[in-house]
């Protein structure tokens, strides 16, 4: 069934500069007082329009798809409004119970060794504008894009993750909830309050 009209405001706050442009593929940029962003959302059909202090996402006669869409765009310009403003932390801990993991920052790279007592390391290559530091059992990523930030603590997640035969059973048989070892996201909040 299709909606005659959808509409989604996305509130502009004062010392935030939001620009659009859409010819052919809808690119918003946002400045603020931690830097700038540039989103490429491409040919989607919506129209956005600036309206004083807001902008405002519109379709006609959409499905449900246009509908979601319309949504999704006007909640990920928001992550981008606050993280010009704000900025986004993820916090990781490091849990292990024998082998104690090592995680440091090498230049541009993550390197995580002795991960239940592995002579490889683990290697993740930094994207730029993002800022990590290791303390004792924790891992902080910081930056303005929360897409790229969220995605590499993912990464982080998803190196150390262990799945069928890696996962030592307590019991001697092969995989099994036996082991926890591994970098886990635990909170996920604002650099300024």
């Amino acid at each position: 069934m299709k909606v005659p009209y959808v509409r989604e405001e996305v509130e502009i706050p004062p010392g935030v500069d939001v620009q659009v442009e859409s010819n052919g593929r809808l690119i918003v940029k946002v400045k603020g007082p931690l830097g700038e962003l540039v989103k490429d959302f491409g040919s989607v059909p919506i129209m956005v329009r600036r309206e004083d202090n807001k902008l405002v996402l519109e379709t006609y006669f959409a499905r449900k798809f246009e509908r979601a869409l319309v949504g999704t765009i006007a909640s990920r310009i928001r992550n981008m409004i606050k993280g010009v403003t704000k900025g986004w932390r993820y916090k990781l801990k490091i849990v292990y119970s024998h082998f104690p993991i090592m995680v440091k920052v090498q230049g541009d790279k993550l390197i995580i060794e002795n991960l239940l007592g592995r002579k490889d390391k683990i290697v993740l290559q930094i994207p730029k504008g993002i800022k990590v530091q290791v303390t004792k059992d924790d891992i902080i990523v910081e930056g303005i894009d929360r897409d790229l930030v969220s995605q590499f603590a993912a990464n982080i997640e998803e190196a150390t993750t262990l799945r069928g035969d890696e996962r030592p059973c307590p019991h001697g048989r092969e995989g099994g909830p036996g082991v926890l070892d591994g970098i886990y996201v635990y909170a996920v909040e604002h650099v300024k309050a």
